[in-house]
């Protein structure tokens, strides 16, 4: 609870130095509010905003729950006026920023938590697949589910982010070296993403959807050398597929997805995990790291 009040005394001083800069800038006015009326955007954005966010840093759930759904509001009306105008894309951005940690900390002051448990909900619940398929059915809905999402996650929200930067006039420029460099990170990466779906599900018995898990712990192939194969490939996707589109927002699209997925996902599965193998999880867990390769110490998993 303390860091979401934390949040809301930070987001209440800057809020109010953001309005001084606005008056006291036309530049920055501009950049973040575009031809809107300033005066008339104050008259409902301070006491929302920023007198809400601080009387949320005092604990109090419903100003919490007021100045969340506030600056959601003004971020979505935001982004339309800046697609539309092709103005107050920095303004959009910064509360797009504001609004998913006003989220976060305004659960830790109503719930005490954040509720990352709804990841598991649904499609996306913990679930073995069914032990007798053939490997083949596997691989074919693995297969399926790398085109989905690969085509989702690193073709489709790519582009309508890229298209969104150039319009809202956020857009940096890359260096000639970046598409280049971005295209060798995409294709190393989608090896060791291949690679890794084709382990799981040849020896795994089972997919990388959570909702088709493996039935055996898998530590061949690259799950030798790092914990999740598969996380790693994805996120320098999507920095490879930013880099490719000289696109800054869609390199922190990827960040931000591995942020969400080590702290919001990342425990959930390993819980589960943990659950369905034990000691055997535990020991691999022991010898091999999440995020950086060891090459050393991992024989003695094998079995």
């Amino acid at each position: 609870m303390r860091w979401g009040q934390g949040f809301f005394a930070v987001q209440a001083i800057a809020g109010a130095a953001w309005w001084i800069a606005v008056f006291a800038s036309p530049f920055l006015r501009e950049a973040t509010l575009g031809q809107l009326n300033p005066v008339a955007v104050a008259a409902l954005d301070i006491p929302l905003f920023v007198i809400a966010s601080a009387v949320a840093a005092l604990g109090v759930r419903a100003a919490a729950i007021v100045a969340t759904g506030w600056t959601a509001l003004v971020a979505i009306a935001l982004a339309v006026y800046a697609t539309v105008t092709g103005e107050a894309g920095w303004g959009v951005l910064v509360m797009i920023g504001a609004a998913g940690c006003s989220m976060l900390a305004a659960s830790l002051i109503v719930l005490g938590r954040v509720p990352t448990a709804w990841i598991t909900y649904g499609p996306f619940g913990f679930r073995s697949a069914p032990i007798r398929q053939k490997t083949g059915s596997y691989l074919a809905q693995t297969l399926g589910q790398l085109v989905f999402f690969w085509g989702l996650f690193l073709v489709v929200f790519p582009l309508a982010i890229t298209s969104f930067e150039h319009r809202w006039g956020v857009a940096i420029a890359f260096p000639l070296i970046a598409g280049p460099v971005g295209f060798v990170i995409l294709v190393l990466a989608s090896a060791l993403g291949i690679s890794s779906a084709y382990v799981m599900s040849t020896l795994g018995g089972g997919t990388p959807l959570p909702s088709a898990m493996p039935n055996r712990l898998v530590i061949r192939g690259p799950y030798r050398w790092i914990r999740n194969p598969m996380a790693v490939a994805g996120i320098a996707q999507g920095v490879g597929v930013g880099l490719v589109l000289s696109s800054w927002l869609v390199v922190l699209y990827a960040v931000i997805g591995s942020v969400l997925w080590n702290y919001a996902v990342r425990p959930l599965e390993e819980a589960d995990l943990e659950k369905r193998f034990g000691d055997q999880f535990r020991d691999y867990c022991a010898s091999v790291r999440c995020w950086v390769p060891r090459f050393g110490g991992i024989r003695r998993l094998d079995s």
